[in-house]
Parts: structure tokens; sequence; C-alpha cells
């Protein structure tokens, strides 16, 4: 167990920002860091910095009380100078990141805390050392994927400590400041409103409203190796349908991989049973969709994280990253299901497979259908 640091500020801060990290999903793991930084602080005013593009994701979220935002190239110069004129006394890095702490430090935050690294810490009045258990996500070689694959006595896949999560990695930041270090699961929530208004938009697309939907989200943005084939996603889509009559939301953005799943999707089931939302919802209109879902079919990608925060069960093929280091939800939660893939180079957390991309294709239709099934008889 890790332990609770305690402070070593002479004044307690009164007003935090905490700097908060570039990715959808890894916002999503960085939530139960900032629930327990809440606990520990409760007096404070807690600020979050975060990218235009995930502002709405703290939506009235409980551990913040208010949310600042920079646009996609607005560089750390300009918005260390806007911050200045908040006067924070406490600021927190969660990015490992040289640019983060320099915004940080031109802001004129007295205090600054963040994992200490070379050059980085000039920025830093606090370096953190890093945590007991942390994994770092190395991409292999591919003359390191050959050797794994050629010896027939590789053991399968990675074995990694219980604590090894990155959920940790952001809770270690805050257990420095005198934060509960236990893991929390990462929390979302939508409105009422946010649901009917989503439902409703539905029912028009569709001309149907009660029926069984099912979420899927057959991209991911950071590159081909996480995904698990189209043509898997549209047998998978069909083969559930025909079981339990169900009917399908696309999530995600709108690429060409999308575009094929859908078009093959409403060939054979009809567009009255699959709706095609891909790229066509703000951040706020996704958490009601993936909240309306019974259950969500999708890669290792932001929307699963969200999905899995809403309370939404969530289905995901593994290939080239590894769930327990970025999994959704809290590492163990037996709600969800994981089909990781036994080939021993993975996971080689590579963008594109070098070889024959053996790790998503080992993985089944019939195996995500019996575990779509399986959540589905339970609910």
């Amino acid at each position: 167990m890790s332990e609770r640091h305690s402070p070593d500020f002479l004044i307690p801060p009164r007003k935090i920002l905490v700097r908060g990290v570039n990715w959808l999903g890894d916002a999503v793991m960085t939530m139960p860091a900032l629930q327990r930084l809440r606990e520990a602080k409760p007096d404070a005013h807690i600020a979050l910095l975060t990218p235009e593009k995930l502002a709405g994701l703290w939506e009235n979220h409980s551990a913040i009380n208010s949310v600042l935002t920079f646009k996609s190239g607005e560089n750390p110069w300009r918005i260390g100078r806007k911050l200045r004129a908040e006067k924070f006394d406490l600021a927190i890095a969660l990015p490992d990141s040289h640019r983060s702490a320099i915004e940080l430090w031109w802001a004129k935050i007295p205090e600054r805390v963040g994992y200490g690294r070379p050059f980085r810490n000039l920025f830093l009045t606090k370096p953190i050392r890093p945590r007991a258990g942390a994994i770092e996500m190395r991409k292999r070689s591919l003359a390191e994927i050959n050797r794994l694959n050629a010896n027939p006595n590789c053991s399968a896949r990675s074995d990694f400590p219980p604590r090894s999560h990155h959920i940790f990695q952001y809770l270690h930041l805050v257990t420095a400041l005198g934060a509960n270090p236990e893991p929390l699961a990462p929390s979302l929530s939508v409105t009422k409103s946010e649901l009917a208004s989503f439902q409703k938009r539905l029912g028009e697309i569709s001309g149907f409203e009660n029926r069984l939907w099912l979420g899927l989200n057959p991209g991911a943005e950071y590159g081909p190796a996480k995904r698990w084939p189209a043509d898997r996603f549209i047998a998978a889509a069909i083969t559930l349908h025909e079981q339990t009559n169900c009917s399908w939301i696309i999530f995600g953005a709108r690429d060409p991989g999308t575009k094929q799943v859908t078009e093959e999707l409403e060939r054979k089931l009809g567009r009255k049973c699959v709706v095609n939302l891909a790229g066509q919802t703000t951040l706020r209109e996704l958490c009601a969709g993936l909240k309306f879902c019974k259950l969500v079919l999708t890669n290792d990608t932001g929307p699963m994280h969200v999905a899995a925060a809403l309370g939404t069960p969530v289905v995901v093929p593994f290939g080239s990253t590894s769930a327990e280091l970025t999994g959704p939800g809290l590492p163990g939660n037996g709600r969800h299901v994981f089909l990781k893939s036994s080939v021993p180079c993975a996971p080689c957390f590579l963008r594109e497979c070098p070889i024959d991309f053996r790790c998503m294709k080992s993985i089944s239709v019939e195996a995500v259908s019996a575990a779509c099934r399986d959540i589905l008889k339970n609910l």
C-alpha cells in the first residue's frame, strides 16, 4: 500500500490549479486523483486547465470548482501569462511533459508539483520521484517482436503488478499533497435532460424508442494497431442482432473504417436498426449516448473510458495495448470484459503492426459475441 505523504507547505493552498492531460481516455483516468485531491483539500478552490476539446467532460464534475481551457496550438508562454491573473497558490502538472511544467512556471505559481525529470525539474518546486510499480509503455522493436514469436516456449503477454495501472500514476502525485492513495473508480454523470434529449434525437432518426440499443465504437485515434478488424465488428454486430434483436448506435470519429462498418451494417440490418452518430455529437452528447446504451462494444479508445465511467459495461478486444495498464474503470472490476490476445509479442504499444496483426486476428467474433451476451443476461 502507498503511504500518504505530509505536505511540507508552510501555508495551506487555498487556490489550486491542476494542469490536465490532453487525451480523452487519459482525462478519465485522472478523475480518481482529482476526487482524492478534493477530499484532501475540501475548502480549496480547485481549477482544472484542460484542452478546449475536453472541457465538456468536466461539466458539473464534483471534484473541481472551475474549468480553464486552451486552444490547440496555443503556446505555453501565452497560456502561462493568462494564468498569472488567477493568482494560484499551488499547481499540479498531471502530464509528464516539459511543456506542462513550463506553463506553470511561466504563470509564476509559487508551488509547482509534478514528476521529476532532467531539465523539467528546473520548472518545478516539488519534483516527485517515480512511484514503485510504475511501468513504462515501451514500444517493441521489430527485432524483439520477431524474437518473441520465434520462441515456442515464450510466455504469453507481460505480467504487470496489480498497481501498475495509470490511475495510480496520477494518484501518486496528489498523495504527495496529503491525499488518500487508494483508488476510486472514475465517475461521470449526465443529467436527466441530457438523456431525454438524446433519446428524442434517437427516436427521430430511427423511428423507434423502445428497443435494446447497444453501442459500437469501431475506431481508435491512436492508430490501426488498436483496432479490431472492421469485418469482425460487422460480423459481431450482425450476430448479436440475430440473437438479441438489438439495434446499434455507432460512435467515434468519422473515418473510413467507421464508414465501412456503418454502410455494411445498414445494408445487412436496415437503417432503422443502425444509427450512425460518429463525428456527429458534442462531448456531452457522446456522454449521454454512451450512458443510454445497455452495453458498448469498443476498441481501446477514449469513448471506452467514458462509457465505463458512466456505468455502462464495455466489451473490449485488446491487442497492442494492455488492459492492466490502461483498461477502463477500476482495476479488477468484473463489470467489463477484456478479450486479450495470447501472442507473445503483445502488448507491443505500436501504432501499426509491423508483421501480420496476429494479436487482434486471434480474437474471434464468437468470443466477443459471447462476452456481450453474458453481460446482457446479467443486466
